[in-house]
């Protein structure tokens, strides 16, 4: 392990931070993909020759290079080698295809495109002959033959390993545009600095601390922002290894963590969930995992999963791709946090409540989060191309986060909602998070999404649906399932509508994109209470 000081600003540039650890512990593992393991050193003279590759193909500072590939260890390669060009690399959505592929490629407006020979057909069905992609660079995968006119990227590995000067690149450059998930609506790019990734990775570190064997299990998407907080540049600032697998798989979860002797990792959204829900055996707590990121996780399910699973800490937060991380919890058994807290703001940044009308609201009282940075280059440097939309996520100095929540008279912080997922019902505020926690207790529910769809009757309202999907064998009816609610939550959690479903629309980092739930709204197998006898119990 080599924890490296980035006191000097000078070294707070990530190739940089590359080159300095391939000199001090040049064989130590930096990447596992299976049994492939690279050490720091060959990781550097790798990305050197793709620098060097890219700058054949006139890639300079402040260029873009878009990367389309699968979540594989040229893919990490490959953003290292356009950093160290001052160049800023933009991860493509690896499910994206059609006019959600073309456009997104389209609008990072990129001098290169990087991807695999199994994605060529998808740029073909969004593009067809147009190229408007830039020059191609493909990762030809086995059985496979590079295109016509392409750039094969094995190509770059006879290249010569020349360092590249990075003395001009300042640490509040942006380094890359990650664009966010579309849980809400049309994706931005979220212009990110060297500084706001390695603020994040160091704050990951201080939570957790690093052991000299330590080994990260990240099967997070490589175009996710927490895959490269909570694995690729934590590693990178501690010197330990990375195992990589290209996606995540609740099946062979545990058994990959055993293959690799990870004792740390990072699940988010539902897939700790699908952990949980999995069959329970005697072999659960058999594993090497010592410390885990699970976000989010109900806090009357925390002490349970880390005991069944043998977990000594467990850190859960809050934070989103434009600040990475705001709060964090470490949950290790020593300090006790107040039920559903958010634990301690991050470092770097002061954090309020504010209104619509951007006046901080006193304690108890639900508004949005809002931060202010108090050093530099903590949090994103705006959204790409897009003026307008940087603009309206200020209140003057302060960033909007577009989440809900409130502080109460201790200080303490807590999550409420996004704000467009924030139902106003009958004159009361209802977080949809709160009411899938309650439905989520019932014995016969795999899976739970709550959004409110527009009022008839009052425009500044809505009516609640939940979008359920039930166990396998499952007998339950719309009614039981209400009926449960009533008697275990308040009332007003009971909602209008309801429907079973088979699938809820997950993105590729399992968040479920309610405002396409929303979208859908009412269909003729939707449950509504008021044209039924139930009967709410008050």
């Amino acid at each position: 392990m080599n924890l490296i000081d980035l006191s000097d600003i000078k070294d707070r540039n990530l190739g940089r931070i590359l080159y300095l650890q391939s000199t001090v512990i040049p064989d130590k593992p930096c990447y596992q993909v299976g049994d492939r393991v690279f050490t720091y050193k060959e990781t550097n003279t790798i990305v050197n020759r793709y620098a060097q590759g890219l700058k054949g193909l006139g890639i300079e500072k402040n260029d873009r290079v878009v990367i389309y590939m699968r979540s594989c260890v040229e893919f990490i390669f490959m953003a290292f080698a356009v950093n160290k060009l001052g160049a800023i690399w933009v991860p493509m959505n690896g499910d994206y295809k059609g006019t959600w592929l073309k456009e997104g490629i389209e609008d990072s407006k990129g001098k290169v495109l990087v991807t695999d020979t199994d994605k060529l057909p998808r740029l073909q069905e969004a593009f067809g002959d147009s190229m408007a992609y830039g020059q191609l660079v493909v990762n030809v995968l086995e059985g496979a033959t590079c295109p016509e006119g392409a750039t094969h990227l094995a190509s770059f590995d006879a290249l010569d390993d020349i360092e590249e000067n990075t003395a001009d690149i300042f640490y509040g450059d942006t380094c890359s545009i990650l664009w966010t998930s579309g849980t809400t609506g049309k994706s931005k790019g979220v212009l990110q600095s060297h500084n706001v990734w390695l603020n994040a990775a160091e704050s990951v570190q201080r939570q957790f601390g690093t052991e000299e064997h330590d080994v990260v299990y990240n099967c997070l998407p490589l175009y996710n922002t927490g895959a490269w907080v909570t694995s690729v540049y934590r590693a990178l600032t501690t010197g330990i290894c990375v195992a990589l697998d290209e996606m995540f798989s609740a099946r062979h979860f545990w058994e990959r963590i055993k293959f690799y002797k990870a004792t740390e990792t990072t699940t988010l959204g539902a897939m700790h969930m699908f952990l949980w829900n999995a069959e329970e055996t005697p072999e659960d707590a058999d594993n090497t995992l010592r410390n885990a990121n699970v976000i989010p996780l109900p806090p009357q399910m925390t002490q349970p999963f880390m005991q069944r699973f043998g977990i000594k800490k467990v850190q859960k937060g809050y934070g989103q791709s434009e600040a990475c991380s705001i709060m964090n919890c470490l949950e290790d058994g020593i300090k006790e946090w107040a039920p559903n807290s958010l634990g301690d703001v991050a470092r770097g940044i002061e954090l309020s409540i504010f209104n619509d009308e951007g006046e901080e609201v006193p304690p108890g009282t639900p508004g949005e989060f809002c931060l202010k940075p108090t050093k530099p280059y903590v949090i994103f440097n705006g959204y790409f191309e897009n003026e307008a939309a940087t603009q309206k996520a200020y209140y003057g100095e302060w960033y909007r986060t577009g989440d809900l929540g409130m502080k109460d008279g201790e200080g303490n912080y807590y999550f409420l909602d996004r704000k467009s997922d924030f139902i106003r019902d009958k004159g009361r505020n209802i977080s949809s998070l709160q009411v899938e926690a309650a439905v989520m207790q019932h014995p016969d529910v795999e899976a739970v999404a709550c959004f409110g769809l527009p009022s008839e009757f009052i425009e500044t309202e809505v009516e609640m649906k939940l979008d359920i999907i039930l166990k396998a064998g499952s007998s339950a009816t719309e009614e039981t399932i209400a009926r449960y609610i009533n008697d275990n939550a308040p009332y007003f959690f009971v909602p209008r509508y309801m429907e079973f479903v088979t699938e809820l629309p997950y993105t590729p980092t399992n968040k479920v994109q309610k405002f396409k739930l929303r979208e859908k709204g009412v269909t003729p197998t939707t449950w509504d209470r008021t044209k039924t006898d139930f009967q709410l119990i008050k």
